[in-house]
């Protein structure tokens, strides 16, 4: 997953109906430093970047910086607000950047975040790495589960908890617990609740949530009538654990996309907060990452998501040595540290295929 800064060496993908619509290259090494000195100030400012801003940290003068800052604009990687006399990056001066101008990221180097994922479930570990990220990141930070055929049942338990009420309690191979209270109109025999659990878990471990032998050994001919229909009655908890194990989401620091400095109108954000609670469209969004080889970048309308136009999203993909499992991703708005964004998602998914590579090589 290394990420370097040569075209060779960068993995970051933007969005395919782009890529033929490129007029920028090449841009001289003189425009290639003003550029990146303007994104990198209005990235720390966010203010448009004059030249007289620029003139102390270069050997030409302001006409010729003038002169540049021109051209850069011409070519519509930078934009001229109309009450200043500054520029601002614009999406094509941005993917410019990252692409081409970002400092190189040595994968050696000291890691960008450090997740302390040893002995955790899956669950537990997906996470912390979304805290962690969007901490390290202040950025908004989604982790997509591994889907439901990775998912096996690990053990099954059914504990009475009064003569009437039983508590059935199935724990998964990545962690997840679903419990399912039932409730009879009579009192259970103790003797079949021992028998269930214990025909439950030799019959049902190892298994897969979507598997269909589930429901053959719920409907075991062999059994009495007491038994099956015991069996029949707790089925159900199978059932929901099958319907609700669907892909799914850790997503931490929507809070830190409502600061209205970081986006240039409120309204932006409302379409975005609606995608997040329809965690379907978002999750079509994010699976264009398992396809990749490195870390995926794009910027503003290189997303097909419209509600995803106003902000970048910067992910990657995780899993074991010859399968992808899931994606690390942030989004946030255009003006965005794509340096530690970068470095922070590689690293996240570096050590979550760490983490995923082990813990399914324990089960």
């Amino acid at each position: 997953m290394s990420v370097g800064k040569s075209q060779e060496s960068w993995v970051i993908r933007h969005h395919q109906g782009n890529e033929n619509e490129d007029p920028l290259l090449p841009l001289s090494g003189r425009q290639e430093l003003v550029l990146r000195k303007v994104v990198e100030e209005y990235l720390e400012a966010g203010s448009p970047v004059g030249s007289k801003a620029l003139a102390a940290d270069v050997e030409w003068g302001p006409s010729t910086i003038r002169h540049e800052l021109a051209n850069l604009e011409e070519l519509g990687l930078l934009a001229h607000p109309h009450t200043s006399a500054g520029r601002v990056p614009t999406e094509a001066g941005y993917r410019y950047f990252v692409d081409r101008l970002l400092p190189e990221l040595d994968t050696e180097s000291r890691p960008a975040l450090s997740l302390s994922l040893v002995r955790r479930e899956l669950d537990e570990a997906m996470r912390v790495t979304t805290e962690t990220l969007s901490q390290v990141t202040n950025l908004l930070a989604i982790v997509t589960a591994p889907p439901i055929e990775t998912s096996t049942i690990r053990h099954v338990e059914v504990l009475p908890l009064q003569p009437q009420v039983l508590m059935v309690v199935v724990i998964t191979s990545t962690g997840g617990v679903t419990k399912r209270m039932f409730t009879f109109p009579r009192p259970v025999d103790s003797g079949l609740v021992q028998w269930a659990s214990s025909y439950l878990n030799e019959r049902l471990v190892g298994l897969g949530l979507g598997a269909r032998m589930i429901h053959q050994r719920l409907h075991d001919p062999c059994l009495s009538t007491t038994e099956a229909e015991f069996l029949a009655a707790l089925a159900p908890v199978f059932t929901e654990l099958e319907e609700s194990a669907q892909e799914s989401m850790y997503v931490e620091g929507a809070a830190r996309l409502l600061r209205i400095d970081r986006f240039g109108d409120v309204s932006q954000l409302q379409s975005l907060m609606e995608m997040l609670e329809r965690r379907v469209s978002l999750l079509s969004v994010l699976r264009s990452a398992l396809s990749e080889r490195g870390v995926l970048v794009r910027i503003g309308a290189e997303n097909d998501a419209p509600a995803l136009h106003s902000v970048a999203v910067v992910a990657a993909s995780y899993g074991l040595p010859q399968r992808q499992l899931g994606t690390v991703s942030v989004i946030g708005p255009l003006r965005m540290d794509y340096g530690r964004a970068i470095r922070s998602v590689r690293e996240a998914a570096s050590q979550l295929s760490w983490f995923v590579t082990d813990f399914y090589d324990e089960r």
